[in-house]
């Protein structure tokens, strides 16, 4: 059992020596276990499927910062082949790569995991590649789940949270971009199966136990997106 998220990494080391196993250590490898270049990447697949869209280089492509794998690779990728992408990066809260994409500080940790599974990290993680992301955004956990409800609405299924922190990134995205009077697409990921957050992020009761209030972001992305106006949650 570990109380500091943020030292998961060296206990993993240590228990790996102590049982004679191997630390596979995913976070610093992650960026490198695909050819960015080619080879059937999650970067080269989404591509492929947009060469017949009306934006086949899309304005933004929105990833969250897991491993840190996804985003070298799709960011290594839009610069190899010279294209008009943007790749902008979504980070939950208790995860520490916006700010290290900000202060380039190697240091930074923090005492708390990320509630949103499958993203944000507690240490700084040498998968993560900021040299080729365009931009980053700070996503409030109520806005992620908010987002998650929204999309169980719009699709039909349900997504997880991750899925939602993406969503929101999107939305933010497509707020600037009517306000610039710019056109074309913005491209993301579903990443997770919401079955599994039944008991958690889909439950109220869960969600009103971890002080996550969704309602004003719930408001703000519909409002959005029946109107196109932006109401600021405070």
């Amino acid at each position: 059992m570990i109380d500091n998220p943020a030292k998961i990494h060296e206990a993993s080391i240590g228990l790996a020596k102590e049982t004679n196993g191997h630390f596979m250590d995913q976070f610093k490898y992650a960026e490198r276990a695909t050819d960015w270049r080619g080879n059937n990447n999650i970067a080269e697949s989404v591509f492929a499927q947009l060469e017949k869209e009306p934006f086949p280089e899309p304005h933004a492509v929105v990833v969250g910062g897991g491993t840190g794998g996804t985003s070298a690779t799709i960011g290594r990728y839009i610069r190899y082949n010279q294209l008009n992408t943007q790749l902008h990066v979504v980070d939950p809260e208790n995860s520490v790569f916006f700010d290290y994409y900000h202060q380039r500080d190697v240091s930074l940790q923090s005492a708390k995991g990320s509630r949103i599974e499958g993203i944000g990290r507690p240490r700084v993680e040498d998968s993560f590649n900021p040299d080729v992301i365009d931009s980053m955004q700070k996503v409030p956990d109520s806005a992620s789940i908010a987002s998650m409800l929204f999309l169980e609405k719009l699709l039909g299924r349900r997504c997880g949270g991750s899925t939602g922190t993406n969503f929101y990134g999107v939305i933010t995205l497509m707020r600037e971009m009517i306000e610039q009077r710019q056109s074309g697409a913005i491209v993301t990921l579903i990443c997770d199966d919401g079955n599994r957050y039944t008991n958690t992020y889909y439950s109220k009761q869960w969600r009103d136990e971890n002080a996550i209030d969704v309602a004003p972001y719930l408001a703000q992305i519909e409002t959005f997106w029946d109107t196109g106006q932006w109401t600021q949650v405070n």
